[in-house]
Parts: C-alpha cells; sequence; structure tokens
C-alpha cells in the first residue's frame, strides 16, 4: 500500500508537525509506504487574481502527483464516510497509489478537483491546510488499523 499527501504550502513544523510526524510513524510501521510533499503556495493579490492562484498551485500539483496513482482531493463538498467506509475506500484507492491533495488558502482549482479519481471531505467546515493534514493522518492510522483488525479505531 502506498499514501502520500500532497498539499498547497511549506508545513509548519512548530505547531502541528510533531502530531502528523507521530501518524506518519505509526502508519509506516504497518509497512505502509508513506509519505508527505508540498508544493509552494502562490501568494493570493497583487498582480494574480484568484483564479489565477488556484491554476498555478494545480500545474504544480499536477506535475508533483505520483504517475500512474488515485488522486483524491480534499474539498468540503466531498464524500463524507464514516471509518469503515473510509478503509474499504483506501484500500481500494491504494492497490497502485493513492495521493491526497490539499489545497492552499483559496482552495483547489475547480478544474484540477474535477480531474481526481475522488472527493473527500473531513467535514464541511473549512480547516486550516496544516490542520486538515493532521486530521488526515490520523483518519488513515484509523483505517489502516481497521484493515490490519487492530483495536485502535474502537
Amino acid at each position: 500500500m502506498k499514501i502520500v499527501i500532497l498539499s498547497v504550502g511549506r508545513p509548519q513544523r512548530a505547531a502541528f508537525g510533531p502530531i502528523f510526524d507521530d501518524y506518519a510513524a505509526r502508519i509506516r510501521r504497518f509497512g505502509v509506504d508513506f509519505d508527505a510533499k508540498w508544493v509552494p503556495e502562490v501568494r493570493a493579490g497583487g498582480r494574480f487574481s484568484d483564479a489565477h492562484v488556484r491554476e498555478r498551485e494545480a500545474k504544480a500539483l499536477g506535475d508533483a502527483l505520483p504517475d500512474r496513482g488515485c488522486a483524491i482531493v480534499l474539498s468540503p463538498e466531498g464524500a463524507l464516510l464514516d471509518s469503515e467506509a473510509f478503509a474499504k475506500r483506501l484500500e481500494s484507492w491504494a492497490r497502485r497509489s493513492a495521493s491526497f491533495v490539499i489545497g492552499g488558502p483559496l482552495g483547489l482549482d475547480p478544474a484540477f478537483a474535477e480531474r481526481a479519481e475522488a472527493k473527500l471531505s473531513l467535514t464541511p467546515m473549512t480547516l486550516p491546510h496544516e490542520l486538515a493534514r493532521v486530521v488526515l493522518a490520523e483518519q488513515l492510522y484509523r483505517a489502516v488499523t481497521i484493515l490490519k483488525r487492530v483495536p485502535y479505531h474502537k
């Protein structure tokens, strides 16, 4: 199983980094090939419109996606899944490679999101991308424990 979290913006290590790293290490202990990557955030305002910022970030995200993998974008409009359903989906998504994509402050380019194989929602509320990375990592760990039948998820 191969899982990648790809986000816009360099992760800030101080607050959420240690929590994310803890879940990443837990996931890897199950033999999962787990990686986290990021692409630079394009600063909004000034000479670029919001749409142009999203398009430039989408180009960078597309270039950073692994070949022949399954791209899953995180979006408030995506599917809301319980832990068991998420685990089942993860199992099918990660047969090749599952890349979970988190947009920047302006969200994801709509055209990029439409090309993804799936849309997933962590919550209908907006989350800072740093917190979304941590929540996603915890949910991935929970899903892996469900698939491996380890009692963390109860």
